[in-house]
């Protein structure tokens, strides 16, 4: 068994943006976060992935690895080997067009059990492996070494029946996921998980586990400010950061404040990624009127080109039939690159990654002269400026989008990505499957900063120098802490 040391709090925020946590801080909405931000440290640019979007920075979060590691490609996607489409549930209108119990079903079973690769554990199944104690609230990536039939005394329990959630998941220690789930009866409800309720759930939630001592890592998880923020925009996370905050202080109250609390627990609360004001939407399917593009519901699925996968301000593009793949794959980009709300439109060509937009071509791949802020070399060859990239005595970074070579290069890896991935332009959504967007509120998913730089907030322990955090260091710092390495 590990060394005996603090127990680790991981609050992960969901889309909370570093400008909206100061802005709440300084309006004094947020006096929890504003007194870890005074007692830790305060990171405003840990990077997620790409694309960036919940699901596939959830994994990276969980596994300490990239999309092309830990398999999660992104909100909706196309499987290959069972020829159909995946969606984790961008809206509900998508949701419902896709199917409401095969989507739930999805987000809840196969995400975990079959999506997530095997290959490398979960941070629960690290601790678990090493006799610690995890617990985990409401959250995408939950998979652990413990066995949790569903909750046999939730009201909802008829409802979750109904919709096919009758089968046990392997999950962290204590599991409380979204009333399906409850691996002790704590009082706590969550109305099925349902926006606005959520981080109500995990506040009493985790304020009965730090009462009776019940953790060693708790993943504390807070997503009701995405779906504000998705409504409101950025600018209104002021309020549901406060919501957020009223959680943290919870569980810090039993304990009998910060300072006691943190005495004997370390605190990190994260974003999984940003959001950015949506003023648009384009209707990417729509865009490919040369191509047969399969639907939700086909009624002739073999005589379909291509799958077209939104996936908020990202998309993915499959070539259905493998015989002309590169046919299809380079009429797409042909026409992706011409379409209104399009930036970057990347894909593997020979072994390389190939990127075009309005700037130019560019093609990159590992191993070369340059390198990044993490020491990682690279070959990088055509327009520069396709990817904004600054290269200074062999340095080779991107202020607008940054680690912009290694995401890309993790999402083209991940083996369920499709042949082309696609990130919009500022202000643009590309309209889902059920035809929702987020005009006039917020939304992420693409390559740039704006979406992709979110808060790490560390109390209870020093944080390591590090010229550049990303959500992957996480679980390693964690596992760390606990003197336990990170393993496949």
């Amino acid at each position: 068994m590990a060394a005996k040391r603090k127990k680790v709090v991981l609050a992960v925020i969901d889309s909370l943006k570093p400008d909206m946590l100061d802005l709440a801080i300084e309006e004094g909405r947020a006096p929890a976060l504003a007194a870890l931000r005074d007692r830790g440290t305060y990171v405003r640019d840990c990077l997620s992935t790409f694309p960036s979007v919940t699901p596939v920075a959830s994994a990276a979060i969980a596994t300490g690895r990239g999309p092309g590691e830990h398999h999660i490609p992104s909100m909706n996607w196309y499987h290959r080997g069972e020829e159909r489409y995946v969606e984790y549930g961008s809206s509900f209108q998508a949701t419902r067009a896709f199917g409401v119990v095969r989507s739930l079903y999805d987000t809840v079973y196969n995400m975990n059990m079959a999506h997530l690769t095997r290959a490398h554990r979960t941070v629960f199944e690290h601790l678990d492996d090493a006799d610690l104690r995890t617990a985990c609230t409401t959250w995408l990536i939950y998979r652990g070494r413990t066995r949790h039939d569903p909750s046999g005394t939730s009201v909802y329990r008829r409802i979750a029946e109904a919709a096919q959630f009758r089968h046990p998941v392997y999950g962290a220690r204590e599991l409380f996921y979204a009333d399906l789930f409850d691996s002790r009866n704590t009082g706590c409800t969550s109305a099925l998980g349902m926006p606005g309720q959520r981080d109500r759930h995990t506040g009493c939630v985790g304020a009965y586990l730090v009462e009776h001592e019940l953790f060693d890592f708790l993943l504390f998880s807070l997503p009701d400010n995405d779906t504000h923020s998705h409504r409101a925009g950025p600018e209104g996370q002021v309020v549901s950061i406060a919501e957020a905050d009223r959680a943290l202080e919870r569980i810090m109250h039993v304990a009998g404040g910060t300072d006691a609390f943190l005495e004997d627990h370390v605190v990190i609360v994260m974003s999984d990624h940003s959001q950015t004001k949506v003023e648009e939407s384009v209707n990417l399917a729509g865009g490919f009127a040369d191509a047969r593009v399969l639907t939700p519901a086909d009624p002739a699925p073999t005589e379909a080109e291509l799958a077209v996968c939104p996936a908020a301000r990202s998309a993915m593009i499959y070539a259905l039939d493998q015989s002309r793949r590169e046919e299809l794959s380079a009429a797409a980009v042909d026409t992706l690159t011409g379409m209104e709300g399009v930036d970057l439109v990347a894909r593997r060509v020979d072994g390389q990654a190939v990127v075009r937009g309005d700037r130019g071509e560019l093609r990159f791949s590992p191993g070369g002269p340059l390198r990044d802020r993490r020491g990682r070399d690279w070959a990088v060859e055509g327009r520069r400026a396709v990817l904004r990239l600054d290269v200074a005595d062999g340095l080779v970074t991107s202020a607008t989008y940054p680690d912009a070579l290694n995401r890309l290069w993790s999402a083209l890896e991940c083996p369920h990505s499709g042949d082309l991935l696609v990130s919009a332009e500022p202000g643009v959504e590309f309209l889902d499957w059920g035809g929702a967007d987020h005009v006039g509120g917020g939304s992420h998913g693409s390559l740039h900063r704006d979406d992709s730089e979110g808060v790490l907030l560390v109390g209870g322990m020093d944080l390591p120098e590090r010229e550049e955090w990303a959500l992957t260091d996480v679980t390693p710092l964690v596992l760390d802490h606990f003197d336990v390495p990170l393993r496949g």
